[in-house]
């Protein structure tokens, strides 16, 4: 696990994980809008604390990091979230049925209001699997593999990913972002039925099935990913 540190010049001040690594020729810093902290790597061999001084002294990237920073987006009653490309309401009705409803570009959400956050996000979960199922079923159809099973979780790094056996595994926060973008990722991972990996034999397979223009849908999400990390914080 990276040990952490804190640099404490900032208002507020900001926490830093540091990590070795082994191919690392010297410092450098990445920023995580999520959580709003840095991730610090130094060589295996490298000083912490010369680390530490140089991160301080990168005080005005973290502070231009900081202000680009997307609003977060908590799971409460009259507010809104991005749902499949578009904006969704999320209201609070007491006497509704529990499970989250959709009507007219809002999710109604009955019960307590103390378990509205929870329903929510159960609720998008359980949309992510339905319709990451669907998608790969399909894109499986035409790529002519077979998947062991689809499911869903919240990576931090990776949208989607293949393992040998044949189960794939998605980030759900994929079905906050435009239908396309989401079966570019499904039609990505299937792909990975046939190659294991990213050679050009293996974008040869994602590009014939996928519809779309894989190396746009990519670069989509990536100026994307930020804001969908901060979605229910």
């Amino acid at each position: 696990m990276p040990s952490e540190a804190l640099i404490d010049t900032l208002d507020p001040p900001i926490a830093v994980d540091l990590v070795r690594h082994a191919r690392a020729r010297r410092f450098s810093l990445r920023y995580d809008a999520a959580r709003d902290r840095v991730r610090l790597v130094l060589p295996k061999r490298g000083s912490a604390r010369a680390a530490l001084a140089w991160a301080s002294g990168e005080a005005g990237w973290i502070e231009r990091q900081r202000a680009g920073r997307p609003e977060a987006r908590s799971f409460a009653p009259e507010t809104t979230i991005p749902f499949r490309g578009e904006e969704l309401l999320l209201r609070h009705a007491p006497d509704a049925p529990r499970r989250p409803v959709l009507d007219d570009g809002a999710l109604l959400v009955g019960g307590p209001a103390d378990g509205f956050a929870r329903r929510v996000e159960t609720f998008l979960r359980e949309e992510a699997r339905r319709l990451l199922s669907d998608d790969v079923a399909y894109y499986a159809g035409k790529a002519g593999v077979r998947v062991s099973s689809v499911s869903v979780g919240d990576a931090k790094s990776r949208w989607g990913s293949c393992s040998a056996s044949g189960s794939i595994r998605f980030s759900w926060r994929l079905v906050l972002v435009p239908d396309p973008l989401r079966r570019y990722v499904a039609a990505h991972e299937v792909a990975h039925r046939i190659h294991m990996d990213h050679s050009p034999a293996f974008h040869a397979v994602q590009d014939a099935i996928y519809e779309g223009d894989a190396k746009a849908a990519r670069a989509a999400l990536r100026a994307l990913a930020p804001g969908l990390r901060l979605v229910g914080a």
